[in-house]
């Protein structure tokens, strides 16, 4: 179950030739796939195109009915690998995944992939999660692109672009025997627009003519002598062939400027348009239009390059920019290189003015913007009136306006105001959903380690990460997707030089799935570790957007499901297994964990904590509790509280359960200073909060309550019972409260 439906907007994908079609970037990519008579697609999800892959699963009746083949792959790797199906036959085929962890996954493939070539066209689209939104390292795909000899297309962040940019990929993989990457960042997957569309093709050549005429042909294999063969023909045949292509379809964009500042320039790649164009408008060198007073390079293709086009650019400046996010600056050095080869005086500037990492955002290149025209062509500046939106080319120049005055010192004060925001505001970690399953898990652990001591804890790349966050506190390292197992493996060692403790070590069900099996617990078996290994099973891939995965316990109408993860351990050779079918059990999750810790029996300890995803189990049910109450059926829903009169403040439930629903407020009790918990609207009812508290200092705060939508007649009557009862309570309290004032001594009085 992914976290959001397409089937609604996948419906757009019918539309004839010539309609103009709206939407985010994704379906735009789906819609270029199809009109270019795309073959197969495969991939594997994650951000920022864990959509793509939803899309395209939405898609699968349109896609079945034009012969499209589509199937979502087990990891990136096996994704890469399916792209030989174009290696000896002339059929489309596209891959999708996250970069640049994805592709470092994938890496032995496409080094094979690219080695030997292709004859069909073979598109990788990867997600380029680079910038202030990613949530893994930092780096690019540039550097993979150069070390295979793959193409790589940056598109501008539009719709038409993006569009015409899936349709290129094709041709130019096609024209060169190369396979193509194609890079969506972060801002471009779910930006909105419109393109004018062209009719779905079935592909050219199908798999079933592949299947039916196999072919072989052992040059393309990789093996010698053919494989020193290839880096020959990638250089004097694939290299030139692109070249040729980029001129001729004119690939990169020149925008020739008003003529007033052609003695500099700015070469920039595809993806990085918008914000240059942005920052450009705000120094008042460019209109809201795309319109810009100073010449542009805009790289669509940011590998190669193509020297004829740079020195045609360059030839008559002082001075071009280089506008390139990230370290090393690959395109800053390769520029060097061409003018100095063919003695081109112009200088280049890049990560002198601009940072040499981070997310290149609107602010940081104006800034740089304007250190580079202050030292090159400071004349350009003098028309800078920095207001939000720009003139018109057509609209005469004039003094900035008292409004923009006012806007542009209200601009350079927005830094000041945000970093005394800054210090105000408490830090925001990142953290477990509201009732997520896997907080009682690191609930336990923790207390486990009071009783056992701490352990060093490997993790893995997944929701349950954030245990490293507090107020768990309990990851020392992450090294990949499925790979907590084997991040543990040298910690085996502890047994042979006689440490009394184990190694622990965390992963997903999606990394199980993903690379655990193998390399992790296969790993563990063959090795005889003796470390302990924690699965959290929440029935999906939960961190890339809920979707199926083979021990998924639900039925998928394309593909196959429920295979349990226990029985998979245990045929690789795994003998000490504890399931634990329901992590808010804190005590049976603490005393699984407690077991494998303690165990003398050999070989490795694995326990599968396994609740469903709650974010997945809400949009599972609340549609279903929704109509139920629409059709008048009674339907009971659960909510936690805190009795402040009972709540000792110790505050244990929040220490070990982090529940972003536990908040604190004042107790109401003026003899209890110190503030209670308290449950906000967001609980869940999962019941975490109380059961953690209770193994912890058997807190007997917590109290569930019940609400009643369509009650029965008894209902009311038990309601209207024990409000009756309640409210007898109540009013005797405080006649006894009364009277307790009335007979109360005076200060006087106790004074005497």
């Amino acid at each position: 179950m992914a976290e959001r439906s397409f089937l609604k907007e996948v419906e757009q994908l019918k539309v004839p030739a010539g309609t103009v079609f709206r939407g985010e970037g994704i379906l735009a990519v789906t819609k270029a796939l199809l009109e270019a008579g795309v073959g197969y697609v495969t991939g594997y999800q994650g951000s920022p195109i864990s959509h793509l892959m939803d899309v395209l699963s939405d898609a699968q009746p349109i896609l079945k009915e034009l012969g499209v083949y589509f199937e979502p792959a087990a990891s990136e790797a096996a994704a890469a690998a399916a792209l030989a199906a174009s290696v000896n036959y002339p059929v489309r085929g596209a891959v999708t995944w996250k970069s640049t962890v994805g592709t470092n996954v994938a890496s032995d493939a496409l080094a094979n992939l690219s080695s030997g070539g292709v004859l069909g066209g073979a598109l990788i689209i990867v997600g380029e999660d680079y910038g202030e939104g990613s949530s893994i390292m930092q780096e690019r795909t540039h550097a993979f692109a150069m070390k295979s000899q793959m193409w790589l297309l940056d598109p501008q962040p539009n719709l038409p672009a993006i569009v015409k940019a899936v349709h290129d990929g094709f041709e130019l993989s096609e024209a060169t025997n190369t396979p193509v990457m194609l890079e969506l960042r972060i801002r471009s997957c779910h930006l909105h627009g419109s393109f004018v569309t062209q009719e779905n093709r079935r592909p050219a050549y199908t798999l079933k003519q592949a299947l039916e005429n196999p072919r072989r042909d052992v040059n393309r294999i990789v093996l010698p002598p053919a494989s020193f063969l290839h880096e020959k023909e990638k250089i004097e045949q694939r290299w030139p062939a692109a070249v040729k292509f980029i001129q001729e379809h004119q690939l990169n964009d020149f925008v020739e400027g008003d003529g007033s500042l052609d003695d500099v320039g700015i070469i920039l790649l595809g993806g990085m348009a918008n914000n240059t164009l942005r920052a450009l408008m705000q120094l008042d060198l460019a209109d809201l239009f795309g319109d810009s007073r100073v010449p542009l390079y805009i790289l669509n293709v940011a590998y190669p390059l193509v020297e004829e086009e740079v020195l045609r650019f360059c030839a008559g400046k002082r001075a071009v920019l280089m506008v390139e996010e990230g370290q090393p600056d690959y395109h800053e050095q390769h520029l060097n290189t061409i003018l100095a080869r063919h003695g081109v005086r112009t200088a280049v500037h890049g990560k002198d003015v601009l940072p040499m990492g981070g997310d290149y955002t609107v602010d940081v290149l104006r800034k740089g913007l304007r250190a580079f025209f202050g030292q090159n062509q400071p004349a350009a500046l003098e028309r800078d009136v920095s207001v939000s939106i720009s003139r018109r080319k057509d609209t005469p120049a004039s003094a900035p306006s008292a409004e923009a005055q006012a806007t542009t010192q209200a601009a350079a004060e927005v830094p000041e105001m945000a970093a005394a925001i800054g210090k105000l505001l408490p830090p925001r970690p990142p953290g477990l959903c509201v009732g997520c399953p896997e907080r009682p898990i690191f609930s336990a652990y923790k207390l486990v380690e009071e009783e056992l001591g701490v352990h060093h804890v490997s993790s893995d790349i997944g929701c349950h990460l954030f245990q490293i966050m507090p107020p768990f506190n309990i990851g020392a390292t992450t090294m990949g997707y499925g790979l907590g197992a084997s991040s543990a493996s040298a910690f085996n060692a502890g047994e042979q030089l006689g440490a009394a403790k184990k190694a622990v070590a965390f992963m997903g069900d999606g990394g199980f799935w993903h690379n655990g099996l193998t390399s992790g617990i296969g790993n563990a078996v063959f090795n005889r570790q003796n470390n302990v290994f924690v699965i959290v099973d929440n029935n999906y891939s939960a961190a890339t957007g809920g979707q199926d995965i083979p021990s998924s316990r639900n039925t998928n109408p394309n593909r196959s499901t429920m295979h349990p993860i226990e029985r998979a351990v245990r045929g690789v050779g795994v003998t000490w297994v504890r399931l634990v079918d329901r992590t808010y059990d804190v005590d049976r999750m603490r005393q699984a964990l407690h077991d494998a810790l303690t165990s003398t029996d050999p070989g490795p300890k694995v326990v599968i904590a396994q609740s469903e995803c709650m974010l997945n189990r809400q949009r599972r049910e609340k549609p279903l509790v929704k109509a139920a109450i629409k059709r008048g059926e009674r339907v009971l829903k659960e909510r936690f509280g805190v009795d402040a009169s009972v709540c000792s403040g110790d505050h244990a439930c929040m220490r070990l359960s982090g529940c972003p629903s536990l908040t604190l407020a004042p107790s109401g009790d003026a003899l209890k200073p110190d503030p209670v918990a308290s449950v906000d609207e967001a609980c869940v009812a999962c019941g975490h909060c109380g059961e953690v508290a209770d193994a912890a200092v058997l807190c007997p705060s917590f109290y569930k309550a019940h609400k009643v939508n369509n009650p029965t007649k008894w209902d009311v009557w038990i309601s209207g019972l024990r409000a009756s009862a309640v409210g007898w309570l109540q009013r005797r309290r405080e006649r006894e409260r009364e009277q307790r004032q009335l007979y109360a001594p005076t200060i006087d009085e106790v004074r005497a």
